[in-house]
């Protein structure tokens, strides 16, 4: 589990805005600039414990959820691109030739990739009407 302690800093409904301060083992890590890109960042928690704006609190993520949500931003539109230009390119180069076979793949793919990040996007909707990849407030610290 990724775990992280912050300080509630709003409270819209049952989702509450947590100020998340940044590790000093966090500097050491590969994804320091993507997870924690500045010194204080925010994040959207599921607060099933009632947490108050200015209460300490211990945040998790699941990490197959993030995981999961990695694979589905890079991997789809990563296959989606690749698949796309090899099919184009073995059409291309039996219905029109070799001469702008990659033109087509190039084509084909980026449209691919772009069909599959209007897939992402719509699922994206989707997705946030649920809690599903929320992290969530499991213990208040103060």
């Amino acid at each position: 589990m990724i775990e992280e302690e912050g300080i509630v800093a709003e409270i819209e409904g049952n989702i509450a805005r947590v100020s998340v301060m940044k590790k000093s083992a966090c500097e050491q890590c590969s994804a320091a600039g993507v997870y924690h890109p500045g010194d204080q960042e925010y994040l959207e928690a599921s607060n099933p414990l009632g947490a108050m704006k200015g209460q300490k609190v211990k945040v998790v993520i699941a990490p197959q959820m993030y995981l999961k949500a990695s694979i589905i931003l890079y991997g789809i539109p990563t296959a989606a691109l690749i698949a796309g230009a090899i099919i184009a390119k073995n059409i291309a180069v039996r219905y029109v030739g070799e001469e702008h076979s990659d033109l087509w793949a190039f084509i084909a793919g980026m449209t691919c990739t772009f069909i599959s990040f209007l897939f992402i996007r719509s699922y994206n909707k989707k997705v946030e009407k649920t809690q599903k990849y929320k992290p969530v407030i499991v213990e208040i610290l103060s």
